[in-house]
């Protein structure tokens, strides 16, 4: 890690933040929960594209994990992560321990409304209070200038755009696209739990996306025969492991459902595909 540093402590980050100053190059600030693959790293070099001085977090909170979901599991290659930020340009990364984000006695959570009440709001409660949570947490230790998050988080960006504003925290929020592996499945650090026959079944996130935004780019329009055709690829190609969380069209702006899919138009869905719970999205034309 010669050219990018290991930071473990909140003292020792805002150290090398007051360092940095103002006025010289700019922060960019990618916040992950490790098991990197190519999409983070597309995330890092947007960063230093765009001349900024990126900073990685890798932290795999618990809150925002359910009772039953799988914060002990959840693969932790901190060796092979550091690599990857340092191969893609990044200056420092940001690695604390659970401790020190969560002291002992911590009760203090930020909690979105409205866009964070249905799809993984609904299916996820608390999730989204964490995720809000621990992003405000490390955009005030940071103090970045542009955080740089990809499509595929969708909802999730939303809510940190929406708390990002309303709290005025003067920190551009970048959406990059979303990074697919060569046969379309998004990338995802839960990836690694499918098996090969799980890997088939997951094609049919990107499948019935892409079939949904050919039939909206062909005029189709109803929201429901939209969704019910999606539901149905994504249950053949499953062939019994996938078993559907949401499959919705929202406005993009609210992540409300919408009866008529005009250009613009959010497609969103998330399938259980054996025990991994996987999401992906598509704008429609």
């Amino acid at each position: 890690m010669a050219g990018t540093r290991l930071i473990r402590t909140i003292a020792e980050m805002r150290g090398y933040r007051r360092r940095l100053g103002t006025g010289r190059s700019p922060v960019g600030f990618v916040p992950t929960m490790g098991a990197l693959h190519f999409g983070h790293a597309s995330l890092i070099e947007a960063s230093v594209r765009a001349g900024d001085r990126a900073v990685v977090s890798i932290f795999v909170n618990p809150s925002q994990f359910g009772p039953k979901e799988d914060f002990a599991r959840y693969p932790r290659p901190l060796e092979r992560d550091l690599a990857l930020c340092e191969s893609a340009g990044a200056a420092a990364v940001f690695a604390p321990e659970t401790r020190e984000m969560y002291p002992e006695g911590f009760d203090t959570w930020v909690q979105v409304g409205g866009i964070t009440e249905g799809l993984c709001g609904a299916s996820r409660p608390g999730h989204f209070r964490g995720v809000a949570t621990i992003v405000a947490k490390l955009f005030g230790i940071v103090r970045p200038d542009r955080a740089y998050f990809g499509q595929k988080d969708a909802q999730q960006v939303a809510v940190i755009r929406k708390m990002a504003g309303e709290l005025d925290m003067g920190i551009e929020i970048v959406v990059c696209p979303t990074v697919r592996e060569e046969s379309g499945l998004a990338m995802s650090s839960r990836n690694a739990y499918l098996g090969a026959r799980e890997r088939e079944a997951a094609l049919g996130l990107s499948s019935a996306l892409a079939k949904a935004a050919e039939s909206a780019s062909k005029g189709m329009r109803d929201a429901e025969a939209l969704k019910a055709a999606m539901r149905r690829i994504v249950e053949d190609k499953g062939g019994g492991l996938a078993r559907i969380d949401y499959v919705e069209i929202v406005d993009p702006s609210t992540f409300k459902p919408v009866s008529s899919a005009v250009p613009g138009s959010l497609a969103l869905l998330a399938v259980y595909v054996g025990g991994t719970r996987l999401i992906d999205n598509a704008f429609l034309g």
